[in-house]
């Protein structure tokens, strides 16, 4: 039987993973909810964030965070472009199909170029504070997971007061619940998508930057988060930011406690069994119908 002590430091890392997951998965899920795009390359631009803030650090004596005032405003232009110069070609009947393809040969490239720039060896930031940790009611939590969990939580809190509070947020908001009543309205759609595609990316770099505080990273990595991050987005409800915050952290939890008695690789089961019992049992979601109506 485990102990006390280590159940409870599970439970916290779980939640401190789920925040991190939330954050991870946001522009997923702004994109199919603009769009219905499937952006398969999502978790390559994370991946792409997490080397440049490697980059910074090592090359520059940068610290990762501060890398975020490059790559912030880089992957929001990025996405931009990436919805006007390609996606927004694409038909609308074949639009998730061809967008699937479309930024899997996106992440291709991502995932080819950064093995042509860094080769494939496996790289990991050494930070100063990389090693210190907090001991909580016995349990000892590493600073750069506490770091990671805080600039999530920002980040979130950040696209809700910008989703909530703004006139683009209520734009976008339109424009995720109905487009076509949105344009009869008088919004421009097709540069509420581009910004919202932006905004997606943006997220990437961040979440990408809070990657790289405690994983190691190669260019191949982003084949693994693909799974799980469209496990979370489809057990949250597709489009709903908040459905899909509330599964990250569920998922994460369970992913945690289920690390004790099967380790780090059978846990990660949870992300695929919770995906096929969504699809099986509720498409929908199980978060998405509530939570949607409140953001």
């Amino acid at each position: 039987m485990p102990s006390g002590a280590l159940l409870f430091q599970s439970v916290i890392l779980g939640l401190l993973l789920g925040g991190l997951y939330a954050l991870l998965a946001a522009g997923l899920t702004l994109y199919f909810g603009i769009m219905r795009v499937v952006m398969i390359a999502h978790s390559a631009f994370l991946i792409l964030a997490a080397y440049l803030a490697w980059w910074t650090h090592t090359r520059l004596g940068i610290d990762p965070l501060l890398s975020m005032i490059v790559t912030v405003p880089l992957f929001f232009g990025a996405g931009v472009l990436l919805q006007r110069g390609l996606l927004s070609r694409l038909r609308a009947i074949t639009l998730t199909m061809m967008s699937v393809l479309l930024t899997f040969a996106v992440a291709l490239i991502i995932e080819g170029l950064l093995g042509y720039a860094f080769t494939g060896t496996q790289r990991r930031i050494q930070l100063g504070y990389g090693s210190a940790g907090l001991q909580v009611f016995g349990a000892r939590i590493a600073v750069v997971k506490l770091i990671a969990f805080g600039l999530a939580v920002l980040a979130l809190a950040a696209l809700y007061l910008l989703m909530k509070k703004t006139t683009f947020g209520w734009a976008l908001r339109a424009t995720i619940q109905h487009r076509d009543a949105a344009r009869l309205v008088g919004i421009d759609t097709e540069r509420v998508a581009g910004y919202g595609f932006g905004l997606g990316l943006a997220t990437a770099a961040i979440g990408g930057t809070a990657l790289s505080l405690d994983t190691t990273i190669y260019p191949s990595l982003h084949w693994h988060w693909i799974g799980p991050l469209m496990a979370i987005i489809v057990v949250g409800g597709l489009g709903s930011v908040p459905g899909a915050a509330a599964a990250a952290v569920l998922l994460g939890l369970i992913q945690s406690l289920l690390q004790i008695p099967l380790g780090t690789t059978w846990a990660q089961t949870i992300f695929y069994l919770a995906l096929f019992a969504t699809l099986a049992f509720r498409p929908q979601g199980f978060f998405g119908g509530r939570l949607a109506q409140r953001f």
